[in-house]
Parts: structure tokens; C-alpha cells; sequence
């Protein structure tokens, strides 16, 4: 089963974040290979504002879990968890990505569904993007919406990769390509 957690940073816990650093990687290195994209939402100044993991666990259960004993979760840095099941319409991971994991903004996109049942509807333009799937519950049987990780050239065209209509509401956040980084980069999500 595949799922997106999205954990979403609380005002002002940028410092305790980046005291937790190693402690985050560690955990996330346990989960490596069952990782499909992960990375940072980020502001207009570059902070970090989430964090995105999109991954392959066996069960809701292992999701909540990976979720909520998250070393960040666990020291009060997220305000809120977004998890859903989803399901990889790509058939890819991010590292598959034939953009490449730099040039370009990039963003995370997530269309959350009406009360009514509406279905997923693939884009006719797939090479801009990274990720894409449709949001469902803890038994996969309801959709509740879509997430998506585009390449994009601003936030309005990157939000065009869902047919808004379809949705109560369409937020995109700048994301970067994540994982653990080389000695000599700076730290990231």
C-alpha cells in the first residue's frame, strides 16, 4: 500500500527542527527503500514550511506509526499530519523523474475533494510531472481528493495540473526533491 504524509510545520519551530536534524535522517534512513518522494515545502524565503513523504508501507496502521513517531512529530515541530492512502499513478518514484531532481520550481499540489465523489482524472501533459495519485481513505475505497509534485513555472500553473473544478479546494506549495544530503550540502528535509 502506498501512502502521503504530509507534516506541517508549526509557527516558529524552525530552531527546534534543526536541533533534530540527525535524528530525522536517522529515522528516515530506516524507511529508504520504501520511499516513492520525499522533501521539503518551503516559503517564499527559502524556511522550511512541511515535509513530504511519499512512501510504500504495508498497512494504515504502519503508516500512522511512521507518521506520528516521527522524530519531528514526536518534539512538537508539526502543527498538523496530513496521511492518506495513495496510490502511484506513475508507476515511478521521484528519482525517476526524467527532469532531473534540479532546474525548475517544483511544487507539491494537493486538490481536496468535494463532499461529492468525483474520481481521478490523469493529466494529458505528463512530463512535468514528478509524482501523482489520488488521495483515498484507510481502505482505499473512498477518493478524497488528489496529490500531485510538479515541475511548474509559479504556483498558478502548477495548480492548472488538477482540473480545478473538481475540487473544493487546490493548494500549491513549493517543494524541493529531499533525502538525506551529501557531507558538504546543507541540511534539508
Amino acid at each position: 500500500m502506498e501512502f502521503l504524509c504530509y507534516h506541517r510545520d508549526r509557527l516558529g519551530s524552525a530552531s527546534l527542527r534543526q536541533e533534530l536534524v540527525e535524528e530525522h535522517w536517522s529515522y528516515m534512513d530506516r524507511y529508504a527503500e520504501q520511499m516513492i518522494a520525499r522533501g521539503p515545502t518551503l516559503a517564499d524565503d527559502g524556511s522550511p514550511t512541511g515535509s513530504v513523504h511519499i512512501l510504500s508501507l504495508p498497512d494504515p496502521a504502519a503508516a500512522r506509526a511512521f507518521a506520528f513517531d516521527e522524530p519531528n512529530y514526536q518534539a512538537g515541530v508539526y502543527r498538523d499530519v496530513m496521511l492518506r492512502r495513495w496510490r502511484n499513478m506513475l508507476g515511478r518514484t521521484m528519482w525517476d523523474f526524467p527532469g532531473g531532481r534540479t532546474g525548475g520550481n517544483r511544487y507539491l499540489v494537493l486538490g481536496l475533494g468535494p463532499e461529492r465523489s468525483a474520481g481521478l482524472v490523469l493529466p494529458q501533459r505528463q512530463d512535468e510531472l514528478i509524482a501523482y495519485g489520488p488521495l483515498l481513505s484507510d481502505d482505499g475505497a473512498t477518493w478524497l481528493g488528489t496529490a500531485a509534485l510538479v515541475r511548474a513555472t509559479g504556483p498558478d500553473d502548477a495548480r492548472a495540473v488538477l482540473a480545478v473544478d473538481r475540487y473544493a479546494e487546490v493548494e500549491a506549495h513549493h517543494w524541493v526533491f529531499g533525502g538525506r544530503p551529501s557531507p558538504d550540502a546543507a541540511a534539508s528535509v
